[in-house]
């Protein structure tokens, strides 16, 4: 491929994750370019420069190399400003807990974290899709629900050494459209970190449409969240405090599950079951199911993907389905703490899903409620280790550790 195709091409994938293409159609194909050049920036930075560089050297100086080298010099300057927001987003992160928190909230961990714990880990980055951590084992493949057989699996993460007890525990729900993905495929970098700091986390298997319609995965994530109970404290984990966690589908199902705890009909033959959770931490999820806010994006989401998809009947057949799924909806004054993440370029569902519903949880609700919006970040921005989701890693760590901390300090007051 000759320099001048090259840099077109990288200047077509800096172009579109700067301004993703609108609408639809144009945000689903916009999403997978964008996602990894946002946040792959740093590799890309790097090659373009070389490759740039070097063709300015030995390349020559007629009219085509002369509009590679601009365009190159042009993708530099466009990378840069995607690093830097990519870079902003400790800043970003750190103003919504203070917003939700208070200025003082750091005073509330066993010790304020460190420029060295804060840091992006330059080194991790050179490898960003292996997440491997010799302070975490991992029990895997562990059946909560045998019945559906490798769907209802779950693993367990806990720290590889000393004996845990009492620990917080962290359920992680998977994305991939309801149709797809499994637990050992998202959420990695979180759970590796917050395993090795003490935590228990737990990474669930649900069943998948169209095979199985939705309610299927609120139900499979319900019983997951029963095992826990049950269960956790075989793995040194504390079932009295659970916080769920997950992204795009996990989001909407983690969300969901915390507003709506111990519903009977999302929790068939263990209605009994404790499913009730102390805070969520949906990462660009999917909260109007139903698209009862008008919103025109929710609406072709409904129609076009979750109705032929995922629930397999039109909205207009079967819409207590779609209204008791949307967690929006779901919302009560007995909601759970959250600290809501979204992207500002989010190609597939759009943010302002996760303003409509912050504003719900805000005014409905009497729990503390963080968001972060994180300008030009796309969907999926946590998959993998970037300087977008280190800082969003800490950031979801600063909180949880504060709140549980202030969890205990209740309990400890209660039992006084």
């Amino acid at each position: 491929m000759s320099f001048l195709r090259r840099r077109i091409i990288t200047a077509a994938l800096v172009a579109n994750a700067l301004r993703p293409v609108p609408g639809f159609r144009g945000g689903i194909a916009s999403f997978i370019p964008g996602w990894m050049t946002t946040e792959l920036a740093p590799h890309l930075f790097a090659l373009t420069a070389a490759d740039t560089a070097a063709h300015a050297v030995w390349g020559g100086s007629r009219g085509r190399s002369r509009l590679g080298l601009a365009l190159g010099g042009a993708s530099l300057v466009g990378l840069g400003v995607v690093l830097e927001q990519s870079r902003h987003a400790r800043t970003d992160t750190e103003a919504a807990l203070t917003t939700a928190l208070g200025t003082g909230y750091l005073d509330e961990l066993e010790s304020r974290p460190t420029p060295a714990e804060l840091a992006v880990p330059w080194r991790r980055l050179l490898y960003p899709f292996r997440v491997r951590d010799l302070a975490v084992h991992v029990d895997r493949d562990i059946p909560y629900a045998p019945e559906h057989g490798r769907r209802g699996l779950l693993d367990v993460y806990r720290p590889a050494e000393g004996d845990v007890s009492g620990a917080p525990v962290l359920v992680q729900v998977h994305g991939g459209g309801w149709t797809i993905g499994t637990k050992d495929q998202q959420g990695l970098p979180l759970m590796h970190h917050l395993a090795a700091k003490g935590w228990v986390c737990v990474a669930v298997n649900y069943r998948l449409a169209p095979r199985d319609p939705f309610p299927a995965q609120i139900i499979d994530v319900k019983r997951a969240l029963a095992w826990v109970k049950e269960h956790i404290t075989e793995y040194g984990g504390d079932p009295d405090y659970v916080a769920i966690t997950g992204g795009s589908a996990g989001g909407h199902l983690a969300a969901l599950a915390a507003v709506t705890p111990n519903d009977p009909a999302y929790q068939p033959g263990f209605e009994d079951a404790d499913t009730s959770v102390q805070v969520a931490v949906p990462h660009y999820g999917v909260y109007d199911f139903a698209a009862s806010t008008g919103l025109r994006s929710a609406e072709l989401l409904r129609d076009r993907f979750l109705a032929p998809r995922v629930v397999g009947r039109t909205y207009a057949e079967a819409p207590e389905v779609f209204e008791a799924g949307s967690p929006i909806l779901r919302v009560t004054p007995d909601a759970p703490d959250f600290f809501v993440i979204h992207g500002t370029h989010d190609g597939l569902v759009p943010v302002e899903q996760a303003r409509r519903f912050v504003e719900k949880l805000r005014e409905v609700g009497n729990a503390t409620v963080a968001y972060a919006e994180l300008p030009g970040a796309q969907h999926a921005f946590d998959m993998f280790t970037s300087i977008r989701s280190t800082h969003v890693v800490h950031a979801i760590d600063r909180h949880l550790h504060w709140h549980w901390n202030r969890w205990r300090r209740a309990r400890q007051g209660s039992a006084a």
